[in-house]
């Protein structure tokens, strides 16, 4: 691996002014290597990373990685990573006009990855320096703890995809300036409708019994009142904080609930392995935005590096070479998803939709297809569109606003679906469907889903409830996962969860044949002292 010479970093220079030229925002400091696909398979578990701490399973998958690049040679072109410079790696056998395009493709996914919302918490430091001080400690860690080093880590990051996410963006700043105090809120809204339910006539008597002192300040306000209540409610400031609790423990992951409270992670002899649990958990945050933004990113990057390749001068004598590696990273796949194909379509149809002012109400409200096809109030603000939603959206959202029938329509989109014949005794493919709905509602499906898992404690035993949502849980994992918790946690766990009888998804659909109803059961799992066992609550 060694740097760009400086011919090509020359032509990527010239790429950038030209990107930004066109709108593209993005840092101008950025680290370009050469990289040879050796190397590519050795960086790849490390998700491009170098400076990752080391884990053994990273060792399997390189063995792996070379075993099937021996079977299935394959020449990936070009590969970035979101850090503080930018790092890109590019294949060393691309000639000059190649890497024109892919340093477009790549100057695009800079701009996203520096303007999206999703990777703001992303913007605040380098993660690949970060990711070396973590290394550093673990690796010293593992000089002296040995093998117990890489089982916390194993622990931890079987449960790192239930990190709070969201949260993360939680802002104070985004709230509306005027707030009633949390106990005030915490009484109307609460206290006096849910706990006490109190009929709504005495309850406008307490709202009127509050603005009795609306001329005084607010906070001298609030504890008047207040004093009242407690004489009125001695119970009330006992429930107000366990109501506080109650809502922490909402706003709190599992990992970082198991690092505040575990007993066993707390002790002094154990403080060690709370530092790499959390590194295990800021890893997981700094790459959550990447999994949430897959079709969006590589859209927006093909979509740019087509618009500004075709107006480069370059390009001239390598048109069809172009046009066959734009069709084969561009192509609609009619069996699985291809996001650079779909994120690319949906760019184009949104900024087309945008400079046609279809994207309003107006718009909506007409059903006649002919007038849907011709409606143009030529607003071309297209281009400025597109640039909100690089900002603004992910591909959840992303799908969910702007996927509709003209969409799969346009570019002729479907559900494939298939099934046993058993006369020909042969698998075939089916259009199973052209709506718009079922072909969103695939798109929703092969996103990156996590299990939604509350938790509580009942004594010492910590409670996992996972919220059944179409989809069990993989089986062959629990036992590992409950065991390197209840390790983690230092006492016993239970996991409550929804499994499927009989899955009718395991049945392959036979022409001419109902489909088979799934059976559904809850069941505990129980893990104490390293052992497992199992209760079926309902059927």
């Amino acid at each position: 691996m060694k740097l760009v010479d400086q011919h090509t970093k020359k032509i990527m220079e010239g790429c950038k002014e030209r990107a930004a030229s066109a709108g593209l925002k993005f840092d101008k400091e950025t680290l370009e290597y050469i990289v040879t696909n050796s190397d590519m398979i050795e960086l790849s578990p490390k998700n491009m990373i170098p400076t990752l701490y080391d884990y053994w399973v990273q060792d399997i998958q390189v063995i792996r990685g070379k075993g099937e690049y021996e079977y299935y040679p394959n020449n990936p072109y070009e590969t970035v990573i979101n850090t503080r410079p930018v790092i890109s790696y590019y294949n060393d056998n691309n000639p000059d006009w190649l890497n024109v395009m892919i340093f477009y493709h790549v100057i695009a996914h800079i701009d996203f990855f520096q303007n999206n919302k999703f990777f703001e918490h992303t913007w605040k430091y380098d993660f690949k320096e970060k990711a070396l001080t973590d290394k550093r400690i673990i690796a010293k860690l593992r000089s002296t703890k040995k093998r117990q080093v890489d089982y916390i880590i194993e622990f931890a990051r079987a449960i790192d995809n239930l990190v709070g996410f969201y949260d993360s963006y939680k802002n104070e700043e985004d709230e509306t300036p005027f707030k009633f105090s949390d106990k005030i809120d915490y009484y109307f809204n609460v206290f006096l409708q849910q706990t006490k339910k109190i009929p709504m006539s005495e309850f406008l008597e307490e709202v009127e019994s509050y603005n009795r002192y609306e001329n005084l300040p607010e906070t001298e306000r609030d504890e008047i009142f207040l004093q009242q209540v407690k004489i009125k409610y001695p119970e009330f400031d006992n429930l107000f904080q366990i109501s506080l609790n109650k809502k922490s423990l909402e706003n709190t992951d599992l990992l970082q609930f198991i690092l505040e409270e575990s007993e066993f992670l707390n002790k002094e002899s154990n403080k060690w392995m709370k530092m790499i649990v959390e590194i295990v958990r800021d890893t997981s945050l700094y790459f959550s935005p990447m999994i949430r933004t897959k079709t969006m990113n590589e859209g927006w990057a093909s979509y740019w590096h087509e618009r500004l390749f075709l107006q480069d001068e370059r390009i001239k004598g390598h048109e069809v070479a172009f046009a066959k590696i734009n069709a084969m990273v561009t192509s609609v796949s009619r069996v699985g998803l291809n996001p650079y194909a779909i994120g690319w379509r949906l760019f184009m149809y949104i900024e087309d939709a945008a400079n046609k002012g279809k994207l309003s109400y107006d718009f909506e409200k007409i059903h006649d297809l002919e007038k849907r096809r011709s409606y143009d109030r030529d607003t071309m603000n297209g281009r400025d569109f597109i640039f909100h939603v690089r900002e603004n959206y992910c591909d959840f959202t992303f799908f969910n606003r702007f996927v509709n029938q003209d969409f799969v329509d346009k570019y002729n989109l479907m559900v494939v679906g298939s099934r046993i014949n058993h006369q020909r005794n042969t698998r075939e493919y089916y259009v199973k469907s052209k709506k718009s709905k079922d072909y969103k509602q695939m798109l929703f499906e092969n996103l990156y889903h996590p299990p939604f898992i509350s938790f509580d404690t009942k004594g010492k035993t910590l409670i996992l409830k996972h919220h059944f949502e179409g989809q069990e849980l993989y089986k062959e994992y629990i036992p590992n996962t409950l065991l390197g918790i209840e390790y983690l946690w230092g006492n016993p766990v239970q996991l409550e969860t929804t499994e499927i009888e009989i899955d009718s998804s395991r049945f392959e659909p036979v022409q001419n044949e109902p489909p088979k109803e799934p059976v559904y059961k809850k069941v505990i799992y129980t893990m104490r002292n390293r052992e497992l066992t199992k209760e079926v609550i309902s059927s």
